[in-house]
């Protein structure tokens, strides 16, 4: 192989879910801050599409902590931007078992179904299917362009959350599984890279100018996203006591007279 293309950033420190967050952040922004009775009541602080992007970014975050497992032979790069639309790419995994492309989807509580041709959520059509194989063909002309020889990169489709995940076949170019088997499968994929392969690879991988022409995003504020989740979490919570206090009331009312 040729040397990779040399860059002064690296795609190696870029956190997590990083697109995502900033696109939920500035979602948010336009949100009007809840009301005293709103907060009382723990009315959700997310509005509109920041919900789907709020979930876009655990599920990205949570799919990181799966991968933060593999161990020292393995080079995993995250919300790699491509092209120049603002799109990225959620994982970017090399190591023995080879390269692999990561679509991470949040589907909670969702039932998921996977066929040949076709990946289902509680019985809709989705191009999940199509977009990972995209992405993985991207990445593979991308990284042969780089080092000089052919470079095939591995689609993943990866599930979070969801109730159940049926393969009635696995798709030919795509490869779909849950969140939890993650690290495992990719662990015991055949030995096709040597270690030297593997770092001149993501050398390559996460030059930047390797995947978009324009400078990579700014990094955003992750302590404004980590408040914006605790908000969640407390408004959740809030809402749970009240239905609690809500049905404890009814069933006072239904029983205490036997009593009295």
């Amino acid at each position: 192989m040729r040397e990779p293309i040399e860059f002064t950033a690296s795609l190696a420190d870029r956190l997590p879910a990083s697109g995502v967050v900033a696109e939920c952040l500035r979602l948010q922004q336009s949100v009007r801050p809840r009301s005293r009775i709103g907060r009382f009541v723990g009315s959700n602080p997310l509005r509109g599409e920041a919900r789907s992007w709020f979930t876009g970014a655990l599920g990205e975050l949570e799919v990181a902590q799966c991968l933060a497992v593999l161990g020292a032979e393995w080079r995993v790069m995250h919300s790699v931007p491509v092209g120049e639309a603002g799109s990225d790419i959620d994982h970017v995994v090399i190591g023995p078992g080879g390269v692999f492309t990561i679509n991470t989807k949040a589907h909670r509580g969702a039932r998921v179904w996977v066929g040949a041709r076709r990946l289902l959520v509680n019985g809709q059509k989705t191009d999940h299917l199509r977009n990972a194989q995209h992405e993985a063909r991207r990445a593979s002309r991308l990284l042969t362009a780089a080092v000089g020889e052919p470079v095939t990169a591995r689609a993943l489709v990866v599930v979070v959350g969801a109730r159940s995940i049926t393969i009635k076949q696995q798709p030919e170019h795509v490869k779909v599984l849950g969140a939890t088997r993650l690290a495992r499968w990719l662990k015991k994929q055949r030995r096709v890279l040597e270690p030297h392969v593997v770092e001149r690879l993501a050398a390559a991988a996460s030059a930047p100018a390797l995947w978009s022409s324009a400078a990579p995003p700014a990094m955003p504020d992750f302590s404004a996203f980590d408040e914006l989740r605790s908000e969640v979490s407390r408004a959740a919570l809030v809402r749970a006591l009240w239905a609690f206090g809500f049905v404890g009331a009814i069933v006072a009312a239904l029983f205490i007279p036997w009593f009295a």
